[in-house]
């Protein structure tokens, strides 16, 4: 069988994680934190490209891994046009609607334009992204959202509840489209989903922070407060959306997304933190 060498890219809210696969062997993995700090110097995600992609580089070169013997590059996939279940090879279409931010701002949509750029600079390597925050399954029913002015999306975190259900179904000698599960993300967003025979057809959407508070997400808010909120001549827009997402949760109340220094200040007797 012909050695492919293949690079995954998985950018996070708070997380950078680069694998490199020998076909299907593993052969590294890096998962690469960032801080708070380090983060919020970048007014914008896309700002961060850059900044990620040289970390990438960098990580790739220390662990004695030759860039130019890669084949195929995958990134995660970002906030492009809604999407079933899948991988799909990036063209020109695809990294415009994320250099755009068609559908918003989130971390995944650095995983196509850098998986792109550096597939780009090694002939004849070719570039994909898998089951992007976009994957659209859900059923009608759970569109309606309480209001006719209002519809609920499908933005979640569709590249590890596919992952984990599939690793799932293999644990115990099944297929992952005959099962009924219920899976959740945890991240700096959270999400939970209703698969049912390998359709995710209801989930909460994670970007926009409903659901659970989380270390980067206010979760869903009360509404009446929330409103209110929005014509105070305090706010942006924009200020708005960080507060719901990237600077609620855990960034809100101790302003980190660490959830481990916050349980060690809850076991020294920090009585907010508990």
């Amino acid at each position: 069988m012909e050695n492919i060498r293949i690079l995954a890219i998985n950018p996070g809210s708070t997380s950078t994680k680069i694998a490199v696969y020998n076909n299907t062997k593993f052969a590294f993995l890096k998962n690469i934190k960032h801080s708070a700090e380090e983060l919020e110097k970048f007014r914008n995600i896309s700002d961060q490209y850059e900044f990620r992609k040289k970390y990438i580089l960098d990580e790739l070169r220390d662990a004695g891994i030759d860039i130019n013997t890669v084949n195929a590059v995958i990134g995660r996939g970002g906030l492009v046009k809604p999407l079933q279940s899948g991988v799909y090879e990036i063209n020109q279409v695809m990294l415009d609607d994320l250099k755009k931010g068609i559908l918003g701002e989130h971390a995944s949509n650095l995983g196509g334009l850098i998986a792109h750029d550096i597939a780009s600079s090694i002939p004849p390597a070719r570039a994909f992204i898998a089951d992007p925050v976009v994957v659209d399954e859900l059923q009608d029913v759970a569109r309606i959202a309480g209001h006719p002015l209002f519809e609920r999306r499908s933005i979640f975190h569709a590249l590890n509840h596919k992952a984990i259900g599939r690793t799932h179904a293999e644990s115990i000698n099944r297929n992952y489209n005959d099962l009924n599960l219920i899976i959740a993300h945890l991240g700096g967003g959270i999400s939970v989903g209703a698969h049912f025979r390998g359709r995710v057809i209801d989930v909460n959407n994670a970007l926009d922070g409903e659901g659970p508070f989380s270390p980067e997400r206010s979760g869903t808010l009360p509404a009446g407060s929330l409103a209110q909120l929005c014509f105070d001549d305090k706010y942006t827009l924009e200020d708005v959306r960080h507060i719901i997402t990237g600077r609620g949760g855990f960034m809100g109340y101790f302003n980190t997304n660490n959830a481990y220094i916050i349980e060690m200040r809850a076991r020294d007797g920090d009585p907010k933190a508990i």
